[in-house]
C-alpha cells in the first residue's frame, strides 16, 4: 500500500519512485519481464527514459505489476466507459417526440413495443433499440464492453526516475511552498505525511501548516502543535478544518446556501433543497469530547498575545467564535484555576471592550482622512496591498503610491506579483472581472464605479506606476540575494505556463498536473471529451451531465442531453442511471474543422449535476487528442483510449452543481486548461461571459518564463540557447508548482 501511494505522488510529477533497496542488480540486457511491461505501458500512453527503464530492469518482478497496476488505476482501465449509444458518432435520429410517444405508450401500456429490462415499453417506430446499449426513455444502460481501441495516441509521455532524494524535496517543496496548496498537492501532502516522517522545515502558508498541526495531534502531539498556532484566527482554521475538511475559513451560512441550491431541481417534485439544508445544518453542528476542549483552553490560555489583539483577530468571526466557545465550554474551563488569561478573553471578548482596527480604517477613510488612513495601512502591509488599487481611485494615484512605496519591501512576493498581473485589468473602464467568494462559485463582477471620475490616460499612468513600482520591487529583492552563477537556461515551454499565484483548484490530478491557463496544441482534427463516474456505487439514479457550449461572433450553440448533434459537435446519448459498482460513461466529439467552417470562436467544456446535489465525488472528466483519428467500438460504441488522454481531473469537493474544465480556441487550436465552478444544473446556467472574464483574468498572469528573465536581470546572469548552463530551468522542473514559489522572494 506504502508503495502504491507514493507512486500516485511520483506520477502526478512525470516520474515513477523506486526505492534504492529495490534496485538489486545492475544488468544492462532487458529482461522479459521489462521487455512486457514497457509494452503494457506504452499502449497507456507513457514510455520511460533511460535511467528509469534501467532501475525498472532490476527491479523484483512484483514491482514493476505494481508500476503497471497504479497506471491502469489512474486510467481507469477497469472502468465502464460504455456509453448509452453504440456507434454513437453516426446520430440516431432520436427526438423529442419519440420521447413523448414513449411516455404515452407506457402511461396507456402500448402492446405494439418492446419491454425492456428497466420495465420501460419502447413503441414500435420510435427509437431504434438495436442502436442502443440501454433504455433510450430513462437513460439506464444494460450492456457492457471493454476497451477495445488503445494505443492509438501519436505521442508517448516520458516519465523520469525518482529516488527518494527526489521524493523528500518533493515533500519539502510542499510545507515550503508560498503560495496556496491546490487540490492535488493537498492530496500529494497528505499522502506523503502518512507514510514518510515529518522534515524539519519552515512552513509557509497557513492552510499548509493546518494539516502538520492535524498530523500531530493525531499522533498524541498536541504540545507540539500549540506552538505553531500563533493567533485564535489559527485555532478556529483548525477547528473549522476538523469539522468541514475545509483549510479556508467559509462561513457556515455561505455553506448551507451551497447545499440548498445545489438541492434545487427543475420539477419541484424532484426538488430537496428544504432536505439539504436541514442536512448541511446538522453536519455543521459542533460537538467536543473533554479531552479536546481542554486541549483548545490550554492553547487561548499560553497564547503568547495580548487579549485585547486577541479579541480583535476573533472579532470578524464573531458569530463563529460564539458558537465554537460554547461547544468547547471555554467559559466553564475559564473559571479553573490556571487559567486567568482565559478568563480575561471571555470577559473582554463577550464585553466588546476592544478596538477594531479595520473599523479605525474604514472610519478615517470615509472622513476622508488620507494621512490616518494610511499611517493605519502602513501598519499591515499585506491589507495595504490588497486595497492599493480602490485607495488610488479614492485618494489619489500619487499620494497612494507614495505612500505604498515605502512598505513595499514588506509585503509578500505573490501579493506584489498580484498586483502588476491585475492591474491590466482593474484599471479598464469597460473589463468585468473574474472573481470567486469565499465557499463560492466564480462571478462576475462590474468595473469600480470610481473609474468613471478619471480619463482614460490617467488610468493608463496608473497601470504603468503599478507595473514600474512592483518590477522595481521585485527586482530590488532578486538583486539582495547573492548568486555566484553566471549563466541561466529557460526552457521556451515556461513562456507558455503561469505563475500558481491565488489558484486553488478544487480538482485532483492524478496524471502529469498542469497549472491553470497551461495550453495544450491539438495535433489532428478531432478532440474527444469524456466523462466517467459512478465507480464503486450501487446501481441508483444519478445522473451527471456532460456538455460543451460553442460560442460564435453573434450568437451561441450547445451539445447536451438536450442536443445531441450540433454543427462540430456529436454527443454519446444521456445516461441517467449508473450500474452497480463499474460506472458508466458519456462522450463528445468536436469537430475542429467543421467548427472553423462555421466561424465559431470558443467551445467551453461542461459537467454538471443533473441529479439533486452536487457533482459526485471521484467523477472523472477530460479529454483526448492525437495526431490520428481516434476509432470508436462498433460492438459497443466504447471510445476511451488512455493513450490518448490530454488531460483530466477527478473531482474531490462536493460543493460544485457545475463545472468548467476547459476551453478550446478554434482559430489557435489549442485547448486552455482552467477550472470554473458555477451553480446550473444544465450548461444553459454557465455565464460565458464569466468564462471570457476568467481567461482574461490568466492571460494577465506573469508566466514563468518572464519570472525567470527577471530574475536574469536583476542578478545579472547571461540567459543561455541550450542546457549547458549554470542555473537550468526546463519544464519538467516547473511540473512542481510549489517549487517554484520558491522564486517569489520574500
Amino acid at each position: 500500500m506504502k508503495t502504491k501511494e507514493l507512486l500516485k505522488i511520483s506520477l502526478r510529477q512525470n516520474a515513477i519512485f523506486i526505492p534504492s533497496e529495490m534496485i538489486t542488480n545492475d544488468v544492462k540486457n532487458l529482461s522479459g519481464t521489462t521487455s512486457v511491461l514497457l509494452a503494457n505501458v506504452s499502449k497507456l500512453g507513457f514510455t520511460f527514459s533511460e535511467s528509469l527503464l534501467h532501475a525498472l530492469n532490476n527491479v523484483s518482478p512484483t514491482y514493476k505489476i505494481e508500476v503497471l497496476e497504479v497506471l491502469r488505476a489512474i486510467l481507469g482501465t477497469d472502468k465502464n466507459w460504455t456509453p448509452l449509444v453504440k456507434e454513437w458518432n453516426i446520430p440516431t435520429g432520436e427526438s423529442v417526440v419519440d420521447h413523448i410517444i414513449t411516455y404515452f405508450g407506457n402511461v396507456f401500456k402500448t402492446k405494439n413495443g418492446t419491454t425492456l429490462q428497466c420495465g420501460h415499453i419502447i413503441p414500435d417506430n420510435t427509437f431504434p433499440l438495436e442502436r442502443y446499449n440501454g433504455c433510450p426513455f430513462c437513460g439506464t444502460p444494460f450492456e457492457f464492453g471493454k476497451l477495445e481501441n488503445i494505443g492509438q495516441g501519436s505521442k508517448l509521455k516520458m516519465l523520469e526516475l525518482w529516488s527518494e532524494k527526489d521524493l523528500n524535496d518533493f515533500y519539502i517543496s510542499l510545507l515550503q511552498s508560498k503560495t496556496a496548496l491546490d487540490a492535488t498537492q493537498v492530496d500529494s501532502l497528505k499522502m506523503a505525511m502518512k507514510y514518510l516522517p515529518l522534515p524539519k522545515t519552515e512552513i509557509a502558508m497557513k492552510e499548509t501548516l493546518m494539516l502538520v498541526i492535524d498530523l500531530l495531534i493525531e499522533n498524541g502531539k498536541e504540545d507540539l502543535a500549540s506552538q505553531f498556532l500563533k493567533t485564535p484566527t489559527d485555532i478556529l482554521r483548525y477547528l473549522w478544518f476538523k469539522n468541514t475538511g475545509m483549510l479556508q475559513i467559509i462561513e457556515p451560512k455561505t455553506i448551507i446556501k451551497r447545499a440548498t441550491k445545489n438541492g434545487q431541481h427543475f420539477h419541484s417534485s424532484l426538488d430537496t433543497s428544504a432536505q439539504a439544508k436541514i442536512a448541511s445544518q446538522k453536519d455543521l453542528k459542533l460537538k467536543y469530547s473533554r479531552k479536546e476542549c481542554l486541549m483548545v483552553a490550554n492553547w487561548l490560555n499560553n497564547m503568547n498575545m495580548d487579549v485585547e489583539a486577541m479579541c480583535e483577530t476573533m472579532h470578524p468571526k464573531r458569530g463563529m467564535w460564539v458558537r465554537f466557545i460554547r461547544a468547547l465550554r471555554l467559559a466553564e474551563y475559564s473559571k479553573r484555576k490556571g487559567f486567568e488569561k482565559l478568563n480575561f478573553l471571555m470577559d473582554v471578548f463577550y464585553n466588546q471592550v476592544y478596538d477594531v482596527w479595520q473599523s479605525k480604517v474604514n472610519s478615517s477613510r470615509l472622513k476622508f482622512d488620507a494621512d490616518k488612513t494610511f499611517a493605519l495601512l502602513k501598519q499591515r502591509p499585506g491589507l495595504f496591498a490588497r486595497s492599493l488599487f480602490s485607495n488610488m481611485l479614492w485618494f489619489g494615484a500619487e499620494e497612494t503610491v507614495a505612500h505604498f512605496e515605502e512598505i513595499i519591501d514588506k509585503v509578500p512576493a505573490r501579493l506584489v506579483f498580484t498586483l502588476n498581473m491585475y492591474a491590466q485589468n482593474y484599471f479598464d473602464k469597460n473589463m468585468q472581472r473574474s472573481v470567486k467568494p469565499l465557499g463560492g462559485t466564480n462571478k462576475r463582477i462590474g468595473a469600480n464605479q470610481l473609474l468613471g471620475l478619471y480619463e482614460d490616460f490617467q488610468l493608463e499612468e496608473m497601470k504603468i506606476q503599478i507595473e514600474k513600482l512592483c518590477l522595481l520591487a521585485m527586482k530590488k529583492r532578486f538583486a539582495s540575494v547573492a548568486n555566484t552563477n553566471k549563466t541561466i537556461y529557460i526552457d521556451p515551454q515556461l513562456f507558455n505556463i503561469p505563475v500558481s499565484i491565488g489558484d486553488r483548484s478544487d480538482t485532483v490530478q492524478d496524471l502529469p498536473v498542469a497549472l491553470m491557463g497551461t495550453r495544450f496544441p491539438i495535433e489532428g482534427n478531432e478532440v474527444r471529451l469524456f466523462l466517467q463516474w459512478g465507480k464503486d456505487l450501487p446501481a441508483q439514479h444519478l445522473d451527471m451531465d456532460l456538455s460543451c457550449h460553442i460560442a460564435y461572433e453573434n450568437r451561441s450553440d450547445i451539445c447536451s442531453f438536450s442536443r445531441l448533434t450540433t454543427t462540430g459537435c456529436q454527443h454519446s446519448g444521456d445516461i441517467r442511471s449508473i450500474p452497480n459498482k463499474i460506472g458508466t460513461a458519456e462522450y463528445i466529439n468536436i469537430n475542429i474543422d467543421e467548427l472553423a467552417k462555421a466561424k465559431a470562436k470558443f467551445v467551453t467544456f461542461t459537467c454538471n449535476a443533473y441529479s439533486n446535489g452536487s457533482i459526485t465525488p471521484n467523477l472523472v472528466v477530460g479529454w483526448m487528442n492525437s495526431k490520428y483519428p481516434m476509432k470508436i467500438s462498433e460492438k459497443t460504441g466504447v471510445a476511451y483510449d488512455p493513450s490518448c488522454v490530454d488531460h483530466q481531473v477527478r473531482v474531490t469537493q462536493n460543493v460544485a452543481k457545475g463545472l468548467v474544465f476547459g476551453v478550446l480556441d478554434v482559430a489557435k487550436r489549442e485547448i486552455v486548461w482552467l477550472e470554473m465552478t458555477f451553480g446550473g444544473q444544465v450548461v444553459q446556467g454557465l455565464d460565458f461571459k464569466g468564462v471570457q472574464a476568467l481567461l482574461a483574468k490568466l492571460n494577465s498572469k506573469l508566466n514563468i518564463g518572464n519570472l525567470l528573465q527577471l530574475k536574469a536581470e536583476a542578478q545579472g546572469l547571461t540567459i543561455s540557447e541550450n542546457e549547458i548552463a549554470d542555473e537550468v530551468y526546463t519544464a519538467q522542473w516547473a511540473m512542481n508548482p510549489a517549487v517554484v514559489t520558491q522564486l517569489l522572494v520574500d
